[in-house]
């Protein structure tokens, strides 16, 4: 998929298939049509409101049979639960976004919709948000429709989370009524992330590169020193940067795991998921990845997932760890005093790990480590790891 402009192009072609016109307003049932600019670029038009019981197959066949590059809308909301799941198979496909200002609308739950693209571009004024209605609650008592009202608010927060867009935009919205709509401005679509940077740095210009998903946390360069002199400040050394978890494999010493519903270990199981199986990492937490296996989505503990675009070792082998450090020097002063081979590596909890030089099969490993603890050679909380979260070496054999 290639980035390209769309702003004019977008228009002219939604009106050409009758999807909307100048004054019309927006059919109730939701349909889908494919549309294509004149470079040859292709996309879906989503039109009309969100209904709980909506059926996204059709949705889902269209983007099989024309392999589009974005979705665009014109929709004044409706369920926002069937929003979110319009939005979830957004990122499943790995689609983009794009919401012009016009003749088209994206309001309400529509914005939770768009929210879904792994890449997101917006006119300023063209994604409208206030209080939802939630629609289907109006046969409840006040109990029960209290509680769906809290339901539908927590599961917003959580889905606007997994995208990567700031929670705080529900807060936002909440201070609008359904007659007062708040069009967020280019400056506001940035801040609470409702939009994504573009690599040229122009949210309608695209270069030829691929369409990519969000980019996931940076997480910073691990500490150099324990603090720098007269501050509480840890130093940081660009040696140890931290590249971008794109893309891994499931590896886990049971041989298994299964996806979560939420960055929670306790939290709703979603799937099980097998060593070796691919992982696309959509988007990074403290601790946690968003992942695409296999066409299911989910989080995965950063301990099991073997990211490729870290340190490469046969997949079934094991290090034996027999330190840590948060800071490199104290991590160089331990090795230069060690008369045994060592390797230390950064890793995503920004400490160092120092390990015996290379890898074992795992069998080898635990006998290792046995029979070191046992002689003494090496500490007693030493233990054996599939080496999942060392991103590259520090230092030293």
């Amino acid at each position: 998929m290639k980035w390209v402009r769309v702003g004019g192009h977008l228009q002219t072609m939604l009106l050409a298939l009758g999807v909307v016109g100048a004054g019309t307003s927006v059919a109730t049932a939701l349909t889908f049509k494919s549309g294509e600019l004149t470079n040859g670029i292709k996309y879906i038009a989503v039109q009309g409101e969100f209904e709980f019981d909506e059926n996204l197959a059709p949705f889902a066949q269209l983007v099989k049979q024309t392999d589009p590059i974005f979705v665009s809308f014109n929709s004044p909301g409706g369920n926002p639960v069937k929003a979110m799941e319009l939005g979830r198979l957004i990122r499943i496909l790995n689609l983009a976004t794009y919401q012009p200002r016009g003749s088209v609308e994206c309001a309400s739950a529509c914005a939770l919709a768009f929210l879904g693209g792994v890449v997101r571009m917006a006119e300023p004024g063209a994604i409208g948000v206030h209080k939802s209605s939630f629609s289907g609650s109006a046969n409840l008592n006040l109990d029960a429709a209290v509680s769906q009202i809290q339901h539908v608010t927590a599961e917003t927060i959580s889905y606007m989370t997994e995208m990567g867009v700031d929670p705080a935009l529900l807060e936002l919205s909440l201070k609008y009524e359904k007659d007062d709509i708040r069009y967020l401005s280019k400056s506001e679509m940035t801040a609470y992330r409702v939009t994504t940077p573009m690599p040229s740095g122009d949210q309608n210009v695209a270069s030829d590169q691929n369409i990519a998903p969000p980019a996931p946390t940076q997480l910073p360069a691990p500490r150099t020193t324990a603090a720098l002199p007269d501050s509480s400040i840890p130093a940081i050394d660009a040696r140890f940067e931290i590249p971008l978890a794109r893309t891994g494999k499931v590896r886990h010493p049971e041989g298994s795991e299964f996806l979560r519903a939420s960055t929670d270990q306790a939290s709703q199981k979603l799937g099980m998921v097998k060593n070796g199986d691919p992982v696309s990492i959509l988007n990074v937490y403290d601790r946690w990845y968003y992942v695409n296996v296999r066409g299911q989505t989910g989080y995965l503990h950063h301990n099991w997932v073997k990211v490729d675009q870290f340190v490469s070792m046969p997949f079934n082998n094991r290090y034996i760890q027999i330190a840590s450090f948060d800071n490199y020097l104290e991590t160089q002063a331990y090795m230069a005093k060690s008369s045994m081979r060592l390797t230390a590596y950064y890793a995503t909890n920004h400490w160092f790990a120092v390990t015996l030089s290379g890898t074992y099969p795992a069998k080898r490993a635990a006998e290792a480590l046995k029979v070191m603890k046992s002689n003494g050679s090496i500490p007693d909380d030493a233990f054996m790891t599939v080496g999942n979260t060392y991103v590259g070496k520090a230092c030293c054999e």
